[in-house]
């Protein structure tokens, strides 16, 4: 294999995309590029301590700005993009976390109209040891403080929609978009189906760490300094996101209600099965039943976001996305070299 081409790009700060869909492309990329970006975080960098409240320094709906989108060449309908996480690393030592009036899953919103007032906004600010890889929680009304590990990953990554549509930059979709799952960390690959030509792929909303469901809505934000491998698998479609790790194929579905975001990562789930495992439809559905791990990814946004994902070692010995995990691995292991 011959030695990737690397693109850095370090947007200004008016160079950034807020929806997917409707944006230029930044750069044309040949299918193996390697690309060095800088993520800004949600906020756009303009919480910085817990005196900036997102109500007044924040203006929506310019909220979770995008890396791209990089037009990636030969994607056509009915492709896939890959996209390999070579490594996660938060660009500074803080990161920054809040509640929003009206955004979160354990409080009245838009669409869950109540008497009840909006939760009053409150931001933390975490502190980053990058070196021992851990983040500190230090509470506003009590002198408790606890390192948690940091867990870097991507918030936020996706193509252009189908259909002529432009999706804000907070939702999550068939197109990826804010899916919020943990899973999408320093390792795995990302399939995404390509619904226009050159795919228009993009990605940011970096974050230290998060739980499953991202309860309140807000992860531990931070910028990142990311490297990807894209790659393109021509005459392969993919419906609904999906990840593959070293260990798990993972499904992802977003929709509301959350029971039909669940219904759509498990279906793919078993169509996964059943397209590269030699699953008959019945047998996957039995299987995928009794062995499938089903985390929350959020609970918050536009579009809830559930995942399913299955042990690899518990499966039949066949080549997934024509094993292109498993050569982008090797490639990310050369670079880091």
């Amino acid at each position: 294999m011959s030695d990737p081409r690397i693109l850095t790009v370090r947007p200004a700060p008016g160079e950034y995309a807020w929806t997917f869909g409707g944006a230029p492309p930044v750069a044309r990329i040949a299918p193996g590029t390697v690309l060095d970006l800088y993520t800004e975080d949600c906020f756009a960098g303009r919480v910085r301590s817990e005196k900036d409240l997102v109500s007044q320094v924040c203006e929506f709906p310019f909220l979770n700005p995008q890396t791209g989108p990089f037009h990636v060449e030969g994607a056509e309908p009915g492709d896939t993009v890959a996209v390999h996480f070579v490594s996660i690393e938060p660009a500074r030592g803080w990161a920054a976390s809040t509640t929003v009036p009206l955004f979160g899953a354990l409080t009245s919103t838009h669409t869950t109209a109540t008497l009840q007032p909006p939760l009053p906004e409150t931001v933390w600010i975490w502190q980053l040891d990058r070196e021992r890889r851990t983040a500190l929680f230090s509470a506003r009304e009590s002198d408790i403080q606890i390192e948690l590990p940091m867990d870097p990953m991507h918030g936020t990554v996706g193509v252009a929609p189908a259909n002529l549509e432009v999706r804000s930059a907070l939702v999550p979709d068939a197109h990826g978009g804010n899916m919020d799952t943990p899973e999408m960390r320093a390792g795995v690959t990302c399939y995404l189906g390509v619904n226009v030509e050159g795919a228009l792929l993009s990605l940011g909303d970096g974050h230290a760490r998060q739980g499953e469901g991202e309860t309140c809505g807000v992860a531990v934000e931070c910028a990142m300094n990311t490297v990807v491998i894209v790659e393109l698998l021509k005459g392969v479609a993919t419906p609904w996101p999906r990840i593959e790790s070293d260990t798990h194929i993972i499904s992802t579905g977003s929709a509301r209600p959350l029971e039909d975001a669940f219904r759509i990562s498990q279906l793919d789930l078993v169509q996964w099965l059943v397209r590269d495992y030699g699953f008959s439809e019945l047998d996957a559905y039995q299987f995928a039943t009794q062995a499938v791990e089903s985390p929350l990814a959020n609970v918050c946004d536009t579009n809830y976001t559930c995942v399913a994902k299955l042990r690899k070692e518990w499966l039949p010995a066949r080549e997934t996305h024509r094993g292109l995990h498993a050569q982008l691995r090797e490639t990310a292991t050369a670079l880091r070299h």
